[in-house]
């Protein structure tokens, strides 16, 4: 990660640190109590190595509705499931029983094999989709044990719904069976288009450990599978044998992608352009350009590679909290208003003005707003991007935060995207595990 040091923000004799980041994010811009919050967090910290019997008070001091409860002990019977629903104000003011009908009516949905193994692609490089072609369907994992991350997931899902089909994975039939129920009452998403499978899953992060999906030769799907494995003290295996599992149910070929990398940090314009963050260089030591864009060639069918800088203060280093694609010319990038991050910014937006394309069409940028960073619970740095939007079968799914600069990142949106319907999604509690659309949202091609 770069130090903490920034030429828009100058204090003279200042060390590098809390202090500083304070200065330069909330001078003439926000309040200190708007840096400073204390938010839900979409993260499972129960899961890392604590003492069980720090996990027992927990539980015990906080109540068996808290996530680390629901995580270790989750509903066995409908009435447990319709219970939870109400409790938690999923569905609000719902009488259990009500609920339980719901229940009872909801479809029994699929189960993948975790034994199961895909076909094995040939091996020949294939071509990356852009995300403005035509998709078949879009994944995502519900956050069942987060209250209120349920509705973000279900506006999502609704929007998807009326131009896609969308899968969700769950880890058990009752889950299932309660996001139908919750999505059935709200009564916004075609449920003729939503198709929950049992396919368990550590996070909801599907963008970066599901299937990076390709298009052979002869025109048939294979799925890219990297390494997914970004954080050792945390497990996330069931993550990394997400696609292996998933590519099996479907009778998909996979081939392996041997790198360290998540799907975040990857844009395609589906016409020999790629473009990632310098991440990648961090998450593979061993590479160096030359290196590999080398090994890129052998596995995927391209033209040109695009390296962007990486935030910092920020724990991912995806591409996709700078960076957009409108289309093959056209890129969206987050504009360097952001203190802490100013340089970055600023030599991203440098890059696309003299950058061109694999087709040799220079680039029009387009600036959408940046939010400040804000510090939760005194240790998350939580960085909020328009450009973490999905586009789907012409419809763009953007973020908003409940922040004045919505309104200008969705008018930006509506002027440079013309015929594209521009969905707003609320997106506050999603951002405090770190990401937002692109990151719970993986769009397979068809």
């Amino acid at each position: 990660m770069s130090p903490l040091y920034d030429e828009a923000c100058p204090v003279p004799q200042k060390p590098v640190g809390f202090e500083r980041i304070i200065h330069c994010e909330t001078m003439g811009r926000m309040k200190l109590s708007d840096f400073l919050r204390f938010e839900y967090v979409i993260y499972p910290l129960w899961r890392r190595d604590v003492p069980p019997w720090a996990r027992s008070l927990a539980e015990w001091a906080l109540g068996r509705t808290l996530p680390a409860y629901i995580d270790r002990h989750p509903p066995q019977y409908p009435a447990e499931i319709a219970r939870y629903l109400a409790d938690e104000g999923i569905i609000p003011g719902g009488d259990p029983n009500d609920i339980m009908t719901l229940l009872n009516n909801a479809p029994s949905p699929a189960t993948a094999d975790l034994s199961a193994r895909a076909p094995a692609h040939d091996g020949s490089p294939v071509r990356i989709p852009a995300q403005w072609e035509h998709t078949e369907r879009v994944l995502m994992s519900w956050g069942t044990i987060y209250p209120p991350l349920w509705p973000m997931h279900a506006q999502m899902a609704e929007a998807i719904s009326q131009v896609a089909e969308v899968e969700i994975l769950v880890t058990s039939e009752l889950w299932a069976r309660a996001i139908w129920a919750y999505l059935q009452q709200r009564g916004q998403a075609n449920m003729a288009h939503i198709t929950p499978l049992i396919l368990p899953t550590n996070d909801i992060w599907i963008r970066d450990y599901g299937p990076i999906m390709g298009e052979a030769a002869d025109g048939h799907k294979v799925a890219l599978n990297p390494v997914y494995a970004v954080l050792p003290q945390y497990p996330q295996s069931l993550d990394d044998g997400m696609v292996t599992a998933w590519t099996a149910y479907h009778g998909i070929p996979v081939q392996p992608l041997a790198l360290h990398t998540e799907g975040g940090n990857l844009w395609s314009d589906g016409q020999g352009t790629l473009i990632m963050s310098e991440q990648i260089f961090y998450s593979n030591r061993s590479y160096n350009r030359r290196t590999l864009e080398a090994y890129l060639h052998t596995v995927i069918d391209y033209d040109k590679l695009i390296i962007t800088p990486r935030l910092t203060l920020e724990e991912t280093g995806h591409v996709d909290l700078l960076v957009k694609l409108a289309k093959a010319a056209t890129v969206f990038v987050s504009a360097n208003t952001s203190a802490t991050t100013y340089q970055a910014l600023n030599k991203v937006k440098r890059l696309f003005e003299r950058e061109t394309n694999a087709q040799g069409m220079p680039y029009q940028v387009i600036e959408l707003p940046t939010p400040p960073l804000y510090l939760n619970w005194v240790t998350y740095t939580i960085r909020r991007a328009y450009t973490n939007a999905l586009t789907v079968n012409g419809r763009v799914l953007v973020p908003v935060y409940g922040i004045p600069e919505d309104d200008i990142a969705l008018r930006t949106y509506e002027a440079a995207m013309p015929g594209f319907e521009i969905i707003p999604i609320e997106s506050a509690v999603g951002i405090n595990g770190g990401g937002a659309v692109h990151c719970m949202t993986k769009e397979v091609p068809g």
